[in-house]
This record gives structure tokens, sequence and C-alpha cells, in this order.
């Protein structure tokens, strides 16, 4: 029953990176898709708004991104995941896990402390983008950090799921090895 509970970190990183991936490609084909959210520098803000081709681009990128993500999440929970290699899906999914949970925490700059400090006062706001930055700093507080909380969490116990000793991390307990073999037991 615990291995059942453990996949369901696997299935939540694979609905994120969709969640995400879908917003990204709505934005990529010209939606706003809550664009005007992201918590970004005013000059930022703007060309992301006017549609600036490196941002479109980025949209692009990011959207495929999302999807190797899901087929990375997948990986960790489907049978046919036995076939990457093990040490791979722990790399990318401890380093997943790590870098959403520090965006989400603040440690790269936006997120819970960053903005908890910017709407208290400690860090006050830019002068002439004042009630911006408080708006964005709502809504990164209120969406953007408890999203990418989730969504690292969600990856490091997939991580963690695949890096229990005597667990291949993978659905009907088989190995690589046994993956390939058609060994008896095997679905």
């Amino acid at each position: 029953m615990a291995t059942d509970r453990a996949r369901i970190g696997g299935y939540v990183a694979a609905a994120g990176a969709a969640a995400y991936g879908s917003m990204k490609l709505a934005q990529a084909l010209g939606a706003n898709a809550l664009a005007d959210r992201d918590p970004l520098p005013p000059a930022l803000r703007e060309r992301l708004l006017a549609r600036d081709p490196l941002f479109v681009a980025s949209h692009w990128a990011l959207a495929v991104a999302a999807v190797v993500g899901v087929l990375v999440a997948l990986a960790t929970v489907r049978p046919w995941g036995a076939a990457v290699p093990r040490r791979l899906l722990l790399t990318i999914t401890w380093t997943l896990g790590g870098f959403m949970i520090a965006r989400a925490v603040g440690v790269l700059g936006f997120g819970f402390v960053g903005d908890a400090l910017l709407l208290t006062g400690v860090r006050p706001p830019p002068r002439e983008h004042a009630a911006l930055a408080r708006t964005l700093a709502r809504w990164d507080l209120l969406l953007w950090s408890p999203f990418f909380l989730v969504w690292g969490a969600s990856w490091t116990v997939a991580a963690r799921r695949l890096g229990r000793p005597g667990s291949t991390g993978h659905i009907g307990g088989r190995t690589s090895e046994e993956a390939g073999s058609g060994a008896p037991g095997c679905r």
C-alpha cells in the first residue's frame, strides 16, 4: 500500500508538467494565459506582454520541455520506464524537485520569502512600480509559489521512491533487465 501512495508523486509531477506545458503552449499561440501575472521585472514583463520573439520562442521551448517532463515523470511509475537508466531518472527528478522547491521558497528571488518581505514592507518595492510589484507578489504568493512547491515536492517523492534500496521504482517490481527479458512474472 505504501508503494501505491509513493507512485502518486510521479503522477502529480506529470500532471504539473502537463498543466505548465498547456499554459506555455497557449502563451506561444498568443493567449494571455496568466502571462500578465508572471513575477518579472517591469522591462521584461513589457516584452513578454508585447510578444517579443524571444519570449514566444521560450514559450515553445518550455512547452516542449513540459512534454519531456510528463514522459520523465511517467517513466518513474509506468512499466516502460524500466528501460530508462535509473541514475538518469534520479538525477532529473532530484534536480527538478530541488529547483522547484527552491523557487517556491524564495531562494531564487521569487517565492514565499521574497513575496512576504515585499508585502510586509521589509523589502520595499521599486517606487515607480510599487503597485504592480505588490500585485505580482500576491499572485506569486497565492498561485505560483504553491504550484512550484507542490510540483517540486512531487518530483522529490518520485525521486525518493526511485532511490529506495531494493526498489525498482517502477510498477510491477521489474528491473531494467527483467523488463527486456520477458522473464516469467513480468507484465
